[in-house]
């Protein structure tokens, strides 16, 4: 089976992730909004699952997951919307979500969906990568299911390793602790990326949380493969008259 993520990585720098949540603004947008991120040219997509308590959400997506919640949206309802999505979209998919939601849904059940679907991967910020490793590891392999994991400027050295060494995919750069959509420190972040670049890691890296439009997309992927953009297009999704527009608008503009 081809590998779209290996593919994707071996792209030229600044590969564009973006992040929306499943079931916003309305229940039955998810799978038109992901073709319309590949039509507008993103280079992997991150679907959110929304949930109650988001923990490392700022509030514009913490208010779209729970207009998401009120739409109906649930991991039962997004693995049927995504049926038959891969006869429309090649580029990578990732489900981004808490382990409460997939817990409950079952997780060899949450891979078995996932795989049939076409997802390539999972990003799981509330899952202790040990934990991933003596419980689920073999399972996402068994499924071919990517694991990404985040690191944050406040993760000491010897930690990345042990973090780039269980991840897969890439290896998910928080450039500012806290929350999403956030303002970042321009030189704080790039001189924390510049850090990890270093490194030799396994995994390319994608830089996330404030990145916001295309100064910060371009400043960053400076030192990393790409960026992931989240609470600004969720923003652009809630004051949208037109979802293909405002789509193809805004990766267009980050795009520059």
């Amino acid at each position: 089976m081809t590998d779209r993520v290996s593919q994707c990585f071996k792209k030229t720098n600044k590969l564009l992730s973006v992040f929306f949540v499943a079931g916003f603004p309305n229940c039955d947008d998810t799978p038109r909004i992901i073709e319309y991120l590949q039509e507008a040219g993103a280079d992997l997509i991150e679907i959110g699952i929304p949930f109650s308590d988001p923990l490392a959400d700022g509030p514009d997506i913490e208010q779209a997951a729970s207009a998401a919640l009120k739409n109906g949206m649930s991991l039962k309802l997004l693995f049927k919307q995504l049926e038959g999505i891969r006869a429309h979209v090649s580029i990578p998919l990732f489900l981004m979500g808490y382990i409460n939601p997939i817990v409950q849904f079952g997780v060899e059940n949450f891979c078995r969906h996932s795989k049939e679907c076409g997802i390539d991967g999972v990003i799981i910020p509330d899952l202790p990568p040990e934990y991933f490793r003596d419980n689920y590891s073999d399972i996402f392999t068994d499924y071919n299911l990517k694991l990404p994991l985040l690191v944050t400027p406040l993760t000491e050295l010897k930690r990345i390793l042990e973090i780039d060494s269980l991840a897969s995919g890439f290896l998910y750069a928080v450039t500012t602790p806290g929350v999403t959509g956030r303002k970042i420190g321009d030189q704080a972040a790039t001189e924390y990326l510049k850090k990890l670049a270093s490194l030799n890691l396994k995994n390319p890296l994608l830089a996330g949380f404030g990145v916001h439009d295309s100064s910060t997309f371009f400043s960053l992927s400076e030192y990393t493969r790409g960026c992931i953009i989240g609470s600004a297009y969720i923003r652009a999704l809630r004051e949208s008259n037109n979802l293909k527009a405002t789509t193809l608008d805004f990766v267009s503009k980050i795009r520059g």
